[in-house]
């Protein structure tokens, strides 16, 4: 259960990045308020995973399902570049996460 919770939470990480952004500096109340939202089911979903899993390796899964999920839809819906070289990057990071669960 620790784990669904933890990549739940790293999905949730995507949902309060993207709203921070659009929230244009909190001045946008649905977006700010979604950050929040979302932002406080997300530590919450990580607190309770690392009760089960180590504080390296679930942070650094939560972080790097945050990080691609992120850059993922800023590529796919806000117009980032797609380049081949940030798609391998982004990759990488998606194989260091597989890895750190493979050898967890």
């Amino acid at each position: 259960m620790a784990w669904i919770v933890l990549v739940l939470s790293g999905l949730l990480e995507t949902a309060w990045a993207v709203a921070l952004d659009r929230s244009a500096g909190f001045t946008r109340p649905l977006p700010s308020a979604v950050f929040a939202v979302t932002l406080v089911l997300s530590m919450a979903g990580l607190a309770y995973a690392l009760r089960e899993i180590p504080v390296g390796t679930g942070y650094a899964i939560w972080v790097g399902i945050g990080a691609t999920g992120t850059a993922l839809v800023g590529m796919l819906a806000l117009g980032e570049s797609a380049s081949l070289p940030r798609i391998l990057c982004l990759l990488l990071v998606v194989a260091g996460v597989v890895g750190l669960k493979i050898y967890h």
